[in-house]
């Protein structure tokens, strides 16, 4: 139903409710049982147990849970079957390794989730109030929650509305209603029945849950309760909208399923040919090919991934804090560097939310302001060069004593006290040298009257030396038809001239987007001071001026919005703004490149279908009067277009947006809890440039993530290759090594995994950017992150890396060494092998386009991993649980150089020839 379009007797009839009476107790209960309670539903929380657990799900983790079993399984049956006491304890080190790292991972993943359990306990907040309610013929408070639909209600000065009203009798009442439409100003209210369809933000006789009431008073009937008011739809939109996956969990999760297959293809290929191969199906056959599966499944997995892309996308979300952007999930962090579109609200968001008066008409002079915002910084200058003398006294006397604000400094901040249009004058006249204080002392203010909507305008007598004067403010048409003249210089000019230069420079401040506030004065005597009525008092006055005021735009933002075109990334702007001022603003920050762009309202979307929509979506940078509805549906057909949005907002209104967006960003000094709840980034200083410098952190840890995962895939290759190749080619013993001995153990390539490779991978995520990141287009959502030549780099140099393990291995048995060492050599080789590549993964190019020292901390990082990996080969414990020994000089030096080769080879062909799959 919509209660605009109803009349008060027909609601009063519908809800059978006298206006001086109320509801009885009866009426009272039955309409909580057939309307609801005034409280929204409670969303059922997983337990803590469920969200731990929810982790075991992931397919990487199912693998190593896996090898997990296997390793016990081979522990106890080399235990209580075999008797071989060392092998059942390298195996069960293996397992405990493993169900460790699990573990580690799991805590990550449940630390994550609980501490982002806050959705809807703001908006439950919100309505947790009193309210006064006519009731059984008697005014009464109670709580908020109580309120019931048929209820009548009365509010006053600094109440919250707290549910859904449609007013019955009014006096002067504004509410604030930036919680819902994004406007600053107080919306004036009445009780007239509205035909047509309108928006939220024009149905100026309705009041929602959760508006402020700013000035008067007014009595009217609740019509919707709990999730069915404007806010309790915001809610329910935003419990529809489950949490999405980033363009990276969907990337890794499907790299993830492949290389699950492969390392299904690999075990099983292994222990079948590992059987045959052995000649016989006996239990100490199984058992040895066992140890080389586990070893497989370990390696063909890169178990570590799932840890270290959480600390690296840590690494990037502190980066993030630094430039004050607050990173609520980490899978946002590379989300960022996705984004292809930003949709941003306007009010406090674009703009500043601080009501400026930019140009003022006064005394027959036009005049520019210098200074945005609150502050009393600022100049005012005559437009015409020409002319020199300043003549504004009068205009500066009127919208300073006829004004209710007050602005004041408080600990460095500026806190404002009043109606922000009102605001906005009083900080002119401060910037002209007047305050209502000083003003005050030979100014004695008798009498006020009030603004009303009836008469547009609002005034105050005054008395002073020279005896009574009225001051005057409003609606620039109202005061033109009630004057008898305008002021220009000293002179009253009552001439079709002068009022058709007023009308004209009305006229243009309002195609600037500049709302209007003309001023004017006139003098009374004592008795009309005191006792004249309001429409004898409110006539025949003279205007001084015109004020042009707007919700400037940060001045901030328009550099943001260039850098982020030259990033391909389109800005939209989405607002519950008037069309003419959403074009204005957004023309004049670069967001559309013509001043008369296409505009989508509100009630344009009501009328388009999704597939409408789904076609005019990308054409459009601009939508005003919308609703939280139309937010999401604008998101959502961007997001069927394969496009990666951001949408940014501070208001409730803007939380369901938020949350169908790829990233939500909310304001962190102006946003309200339940945005900054809904969000992924908070901006900690409100500044639309923090998100462009977001994007391009995104992008950097994006390619940082890419190298990681190169380096890590390389290293899982030369593990699989150098298992396969064990167990392929060393089919009969040599020298003091056995048969089908496996080239490593479990527990080594789990070292290398979690400590010589991951390590260093962890401080791939300080690296900067290799080249600039803005001046590229946003990735494809839909491209692997191997893509790009990727995925050639990967097998050349993992397959040479390998090789030369297997090789290592091979030799080290040739020499004499026993089976440990040889697998020590192997162990070795494979270790500094990649802590060479490394340096060649931090670049998509060569290494020889990076200076090495670059990342201190990798260069730290390598130096820990190569140091800790020779001192488990000389440490007793580390022999006995990895299966280590300890080598000669000459051998350590040949493992740690050696490897240094393929590396500098391969980077040097690509460097000379430029192959691009190199």
């Amino acid at each position: 139903m919509k209660f605009y379009q109803k009349s008060k007797e027909e609601l009063l009839h519908s809800y059978d409710v006298k206006i001086d009476r109320g509801l009885s107790s009866t009426q009272v209960t039955d309409n909580r049982e057939r309307y609801g309670e005034n409280k929204l539903p409670e969303e059922k929380e997983e337990s803590y147990l469920k969200v731990f657990f929810k982790s075991f799900k992931e397919p990487i983790i199912i693998v190593l849970l896996g090898a997990v079993a296997l390793s016990f399984f081979s522990s106890f049956y080399s235990f209580q079957i075999v008797g071989d006491k060392k092998h059942g304890l390298e195996s069960l080190y293996e397992a405990i390794a493993i169900a460790i790292l699990i573990i580690i991972n799991a805590f990550l993943g449940f630390w994550q989730e609980i501490s982002a359990r806050k959705n809807l306990n703001s908006l439950k907040e919100m309505n947790n109030r009193f309210a006064s309610v006519l009731r059984n013929g008697a005014l009464e408070k109670i709580s908020s929650n109580e309120l019931v639909v048929g209820d009548i209600v009365k509010v006053t000065v600094g109440d919250f509305v707290e549910a859904d009203i449609r007013w019955l009798e009014l006096d002067e009442l504004q509410l604030i209603e930036s919680h819902l439409t994004g406007e600053a100003d107080a919306i004036i209210k009445n009780i007239e029945v509205i035909n047509e369809n309108v928006e939220i933000g024009d149905q100026t006789n309705m009041g929602f849950s959760g508006s402020i009431v700013s000035n008067g008073q007014g009595i009217g009937i609740v019509v919707a309760t709990g999730e069915n008011t404007e806010l309790g739809k915001i809610s329910q939109l935003m419990k529809d909208e489950g949490m999405k996956s980033s363009p990276l969990q969907e990337t890794v999760k499907k790299l993830t399923k492949t290389l699950m297959k492969i390392s299904a293809g690999i075990v099983l290929l292994t222990f079948v040919f590992g059987l045959i191969s052995s000649g016989e199906f006996s239990i100490n056959s199984i058992t040895s090919v066992f140890s080389t599966s586990i070893a497989l499944a370990v390696a063909s997995i890169p178990d570590a991934l799932p840890v270290v892309l959480s600390i690296v996308l840590t690494i990037g979300a502190v980066k993030m804090s630094k430039n004050k952007g607050l990173i609520k999930t980490l899978s946002s962090v590379e989300t960022l560097g996705s984004t292809s579109y930003i949709c941003s609200d306007k009010t406090g968001t674009l703009t500043q939310n601080e009501m400026t008066v930019t140009k003022l008409y006064a005394n027959g002079q036009l005049y520019n302001v210098d200074g945005l915002g609150y502050r009393s910084i600022g100049e005012i200058h005559l437009v015409s060069k020409g002319e020199k003398n300043v003549n504004f006294a009068q205009f500066m006397k009127n919208i300073v004593l006829c004004n209710d604000s007050s602005v004041k400094e408080v600990e460095g901040q500026v806190k404002t006290f009043g109606n922000p249009t009102e605001v906005a004058l009083t900080v002119l006249g401060s910037k002209a040298g007047y305050s209502k204080n000083k003003l005050l002392k030979n100014n004695k203010i008798i009498r006020t009257l009030p603004f009303s909507s009836s008469r547009k305008m609002m005034s105050v007598i005054v008395q002073n030396d020279e005896g009574f004067y009225v001051y005057i403010k409003g609606a620039p048409d109202v005061l033109m038809e009630k004057a008898s003249g305008i002021l220009i210089g000293d002179i009253v000019d009552q001439s079709e001239q002068s009022k058709d230069n007023f009308i004209k420079v009305v006229d243009d401040y309002a195609d600037e987007a500049l709302r209007t506030l003309a001023v004017a004065y006139k003098k009374v005597d004592e008795e009309e001071a005191l006792y004249g009525a309001t429409e004898d008092v409110e006539k025949d006055f003279i205007l001084t001026g015109v004020a042009g005021i707007i919700d400037p735009p940060r001045e901030e933002v328009k550099e943001s919005i260039r850098q982020l075109h030259d990033a391909n990334i389109n800005v939209v702007m989405i607002t519950g703004d008037h069309e003419k001022t959403a074009r204005a603003i957004a023309y004049d920050l670069g967001i559309v490149k013509e001043k008369n762009a296409t505009v989508l309202k509100g009630i344009d979307l009501e009328e388009m279908s999704d597939q409408e929509l789904y076609a005019e979506v990308k054409n459009v940078n601009v939508y005003a009067r919308v609703t939280p509805e139309h937010k999401q549906r604008i998101v959502k057909q961007l997001q069927n277009h394969q496009q990666v949005v951001a949408m940014t907002g501070d208001g409730v209104n803007d939380a369901p947006a938020l949350r169908a967006a790829d990233i939500g960003v909310a304001m962190g000094i102006t946003g309200t809890e339940v945005t900054k709840d809904s969000a992924d980034l908070i901006l900690l200083d409100d500044k639309f440039t923090t998100i462009e410098k977001s994007v391009y952190s995104g992008r950097t840890i994006y390619a940082n993530i890419k190298n990681f995962m190169r380096h890590e895939l390389t290293t899982n290759v030369a593990e699989v290759l150098a298992l396969v190749l064990g167990l392929v080619l060393f089919r009969s013993s040599v020298g003091n090594v056995a048969a089908m001995t496996p080239t490593l153990t479990a527990l080594m390539v789990l070292w290398v995994n979690m400590v010589s490779d991951a390590i260093p991978s962890f401080s791939l995520g300080y690296d900067v950017a290799e080249t600039d990141l803005m001046k590229e287009k946003p990735r494809n959502p839909n491209e692997s992150i191997l893509a790009n030549h990727t995925w050639s780099r990967v097998l050349i140099r993992g397959t040479v890396m390998g090789a030369m393990v297997y090789l290592g291995f091979l030799l080290a048995a040739q020499n004499g060494l026993n089976a440990s060492e040889a697998q020590t050599v192997a162990f070795l080789t494979l270790v500094y092998g990649q802590l060479w590549h490394v340096f060649d993964a931090r670049s998509s190019r060569t290494l020889f386009r990076r200076n090495p020292f670059g990342n201190i901390r990798l260069v730290g990082a390598v130096l820990f991993a190569g140091v800790s990996s020779f001192l488990v080969t000389i440490i007793p414990f580390f022999n006995s649980v990895m299966g280590t020994a300890q080598l000669t000089l000459p051998v350590y030096l040949l493992v740690i150089f050696i490897p240094a080769l393929p590396t500098l080879i391969l980077s040097g062909i690509k460097e000379v020839f430029k192959i691009k799959i190199w």
